[in-house]
């Protein structure tokens, strides 16, 4: 037999309700390499994840954190989404059947989102710069890649000044509270 809950102004009451386990920390979670300077050199458009095809060795070697991808980029050639100049150091107890430290490697997305980045490319003249290298929650690597346009010295310029503003500002708020 089915008792409901009391009513306290139409609604349950929370602590008679089905109690929820707090999410915990995600262990699997990890950031391998970030490429910070794509912020500045860059107009960031949008984001987009991507999977990318390795091997067991390179697998392993960014499990230990080695690997860099500030001078790398994306491109999309013969209907397929490549990483260019990415570098993922070898794995040593594999040196035999290791790895090239920096091959292009095959990035995974739906159709859809490779023609809307090939246009973003071909036609309107944006680039594809790769921001993060992690680890999701289900331990499976995977590539944040941005839609941007390359920024000129006067634009660099003029967001330092407005970070450097953002930053006084918020230094003269605090100091007046």
């Amino acid at each position: 037999m089915f008792i409901p809950p009391p009513l306290v102004k139409g609604r349950a009451l929370a602590y008679l309700g089905p109690i929820m386990a707090s999410k915990s920390d995600n262990k699997n979670y990890k950031v391998i390499a970030e490429n910070r300077r794509a912020r500045y050199d860059y107009a960031i458009e949008s984001d987009l994840e991507v999977g990318i095809i390795l091997t067991g060795s390179e697998v392993k070697s960014l499990r230990t954190g080695q690997s860099n991808i500030a001078e790398s980029y994306a491109s999309v050639e013969n209907g397929e989404l490549w990483l260019t100049n990415a570098y993922i150091a070898p794995y040593e107890p594999a040196r035999t059947w290791g790895h090239e430290e920096r091959r292009r490697r095959k990035l995974l997305c739906k159709a859809k989102e490779l023609s809307r980045l090939w246009n973003a490319t071909q036609r309107e003249g944006m680039t594809l710069v790769p921001l993060v290298m992690y680890f999701n929650d289900r331990g499976i690597v995977k590539l944040k890649i941005a839609v941007a346009k390359g920024k000129k010295t006067y634009d660099k310029r003029a967001s330092d000044a407005k970070r450097d503003w953002a930053r006084q500002k918020a230094r003269l708020l605090r100091h007046n509270e």
